[in-house]
Parts: structure tokens; C-alpha cells; sequence
């Protein structure tokens, strides 16, 4: 079955992972293992795969298992690994979502701000490096809400990254396109490609390209990928006999955003050590929550207003060898029957401007904005001092 048709054939609930490489997709719960210690989850999962047909399992690792949310993998009753879904994609037509009859941003922009000035100030009573705060923008619609139409879209919108679907508990679905892989195995070589920094896109080819200057040129946006890429060196070098880490990281593009990246690679001690077990080691890294680590996320609970959930989690699968492929479940919303929750984020360092880091949120949420259909003028609406303008419109 070719990616095209997968795609085609998604239905809510179902998994789908698209890169530039493979497409991945899984329908129907075989078996259904989830649990909040995710080295011991990754064990359990490997024991099963043994005797599992298809065996491969996929799923999702929330931000923050120790606040009670679980890692979520399933073996599915069927599944295919093929190639990716672009070009071919571009036969299908864009699918229509809807226009939601009320939007809010939680929490309101002000407060966001006011939240990262708290931040910046917490960061040297506190001995951080970096801190991740996000917002999220909650949509609520008068009819159903479809999955399948937002990932369609995203796969048109996305020909490069990774754009995923999962099913999660309490029949939501986790849905986005992600620019960054957190962690591929294949045999014993492992690939990281963190993304700290960033800039939007624009519209204008000059200003563009000045945008992807500048951020080549900032001093804060490279001590906060700095800060990332040690952290990732430093989780894989248990596992690693050597690691290829490059001096200075590359600029990625993504349709909406410039970041910086660095690819890590290095090869495995032990060849019986899983992609999800990876994945577990790595995750949260500083690039969606900061460093040091429990400190970082304290700090996040105690500024942001909501749970994160599956948010600045993981997707991805792992097969019976142990290979797999896990992205960072960013540039995401969880849909619900009539209503979903977007989110965004950015990494908080001394040099922040609270401003800067409000329209880089805005900027962020442009992704889904756009397979959504709606115009852009709402993200400047819902990013204002004013909060959102949206609120009750039908």
C-alpha cells in the first residue's frame, strides 16, 4: 500500500508518522500497553514485540509522566512502513475543517508576557540555564471537529519533517507536523537533530532571508541551542562508543519558522538498546522544557496555567529489532469531538524580551493555523494586549 492511500485511508484514533524518508501507519489496537515509568514501559514493549504480529508498536510519551499522564503504545492490528508521502501527496485536494465558533488563548497574552519576565527573573535565583513556556489557544466548534482533514493538510503544507497522528485516552487525537527528530535508531547508529532558536518565516523572499540571517547572528538564540545540544550529547553518551556532534549548528527552514539544528550521531554500546528506550533517556531535552531538567519543569508548573499532556511529549514507533523513529510532538493541537487545543512554545534564556517570545508563539502556531485554513490576521488578534477578538464569532 503506497503512502498516498494511507493517508487517504486515516481514520481518527489510527496512527500515521510521514518524513522525508518512510511513512508509517497503524490501524486497529492489537494490544494496548501504557504506563508513567517509560524506561520500564520501553521493556514491556520490547517483551511483546518478541512474539507480536505486525511487530511493531507506535504511540506517544507525554511531557511529564511523573504528573500522571502515561506513555501510550500500541501494537496495532495492522500496520505498513512504506515511503514517503511526497510528492504524491499533492494529488490529494485540501480538506475543509471548519471555522470555530469561539477562540481563546490561555492564558492571555499579558499574562504570557508577565509569565516570562518571571521566568527570566527565576532563572539566576533558580541556577537555570533555560526554561520552555508555552500558551495554548483553545478552538471550539458548533460540528465535529475531523483529525483526518487537519492531517491531510498538514501533509501538504509539510513536505519535510515529521507530521503524525495518534490516538491518545479519551478518544482525542494528537495531531501535527514537527521539524524536530528527537531520536532514529537503525541498528546500533542513532541520529539526534536537535532545534533550539528561532525566527519566523516571511512571505517577503528579502526579509526572508534577513530573518534566516539574523538568527544566524543571535547571540541568545545560540546560547539557547548551546544549552540543547549538550543536553542531548550528554543524555546519548551512556549509550554511545563514539558521538559525532558538530561545532556549529545549521539553519533549518520549516514553512513558517527558521531554527537552528544540529544533527548528532553515534553509534550504540549495546545493540539491544531500543529506539524507545532512547527516546526515553532523551526526553523532555531543553528544547521544550530546559535545564537542569527538574528544576526546568517545576518552573513550568508553576507558570503555565494548564497540563501540557501529550504536548512537548514524543511520537513515534519502535519495531521487534529495537529500530524506530521518535519525533518531539511540537507544532501540535489535541482534537476532541468539537474542540481542540493548540500549543507553542519557546525556550526562555537572560537575554529574552517577553515581547520577542510572545510573537515567537505566534509565530508557532502558524503551522496548524494553516491546515486549518484560517486566516493569519486571527493569530495577530488572539496575540494582542487586547486578547482574542475572536471570542463567541460564529
Amino acid at each position: 500500500m503506497n503512502a498516498v492511500r494511507l493517508l487517504d485511508d486515516y481514520r481518527r484514533g489510527d496512527f500515521f508518522l510521514a518524513t522525508e524518508r518512510r511513512t508509517v501507519a497503524g490501524a486497529g489496537v492489537a494490544q494496548e500497553l501504557t504506563g508513567t515509568d517509560e524506561a520500564a514501559l520501553s521493556e514491556r514493549v520490547h517483551a511483546v514485540l518478541a512474539e507480536s504480529d505486525p511487530p511493531i508498536a507506535m504511540g506517544v510519551l507525554p511531557f511529564d509522566s511523573g504528573a500522571g499522564t502515561p506513555g501510550r503504545m500500541v501494537v496495532p492490528a495492522t500496520a505498513h512502513v512504506t515511503g514517503p508521502a511526497h510528492p504524491a501527496a499533492a494529488t490529494l485536494p485540501r480538506r475543509e475543517v471548519g471555522t470555530p465558533s469561539r477562540v481563546r488563548s490561555v492564558p492571555e497574552p499579558v499574562l504570557h508576557r508577565d509569565a516570562v519576565a518571571r521566568a527570566v527573573a527565576a532563572l539566576g535565583e533558580r541556577g537555570l540555564r533555560k526554561v520552555v513556556l508555552a500558551r495554548a489557544l483553545d478552538l471550539e466548534f458548533d460540528t465535529g471537529v475531523s483529525p483526518e482533514a487537519i492531517l491531510v493538510n498538514l501533509v501538504l503544507d509539510n513536505p519535510r519533517g515529521y507530521t503524525f497522528a495518534a490516538g491518545l485516552p479519551g478518544a482525542r487525537t494528537l495531531v501535527g507536523s514537527s521539524p524536530e527528530l528527537l531520536l532514529s535508531r537503525r541498528g546500533t547508529q542513532v541520529v539526534s537533530h536537535p532545534h533550539a532558536g528561532s525566527m519566523p518565516r516571511s512571505a517577503d523572499p528579502v526579509e526572508d532571508a534577513e530573518n534566516g540571517r539574523a538568527l544566524l547572528a543571535s547571540r541568545k538564540d545560540h546560547i539557547e541551542h548551546a544549552v540543547l545540544t549538550d543536553a542531548v550529547t550528554e543524555a546519548l553518551r551512556p549509550f554511545c562508543r563514539k558521538l559525532d556532534v558538530p561545532a556549529v549548528p545549521d539553519l533549518v527552514s520549516t514553512p513558517t519558522m527558521w531554527h537552528l539544528g544540529t544533527t548528532v550521531t553515534g553509534e550504540l554500546i549495546d545493540a539491544d538498546i531500543t529506539a524507545l528506550r532512547l527516546a526515553a533517556a532523551l526526553h523532555p531535552t531543553p528544547a521544550i522544557c530546559g535545564t537542569p531538567t527538574d528544576s526546568a519543569r517545576a518552573l513550568v508548573t508553576e507558570l503555565e496555567p494548564f497540563q501540557r499532556g501529550y504536548y512537548a511529549g514524543a511520537v513515534g514507533w519502535v519495531d521487534a529489532g529495537g529500530d524506530g523513529e521518535w519525533a518531539v510532538s511540537i507544532r501540535c493541537a489535541e482534537v476532541a469531538e468539537r474542540s481542540l487545543r493548540l500549543y507553542a512554545g519557546g525556550g526562555i534564556v537572560p537575554d529574552s524580551d517577553p515581547q520577542a517570545e510572545l510573537d515567537e508563539t505566534t509565530a508557532k502556531f502558524a503551522t496548524l493555523f494553516g491546515a486549518m485554513g484560517l486566516p493569519r490576521e486571527w493569530l495577530a488578534e488572539v496575540s494582542s494586549s487586547a486578547g482574542p477578538a475572536h471570542a463567541g464569532r460564529g
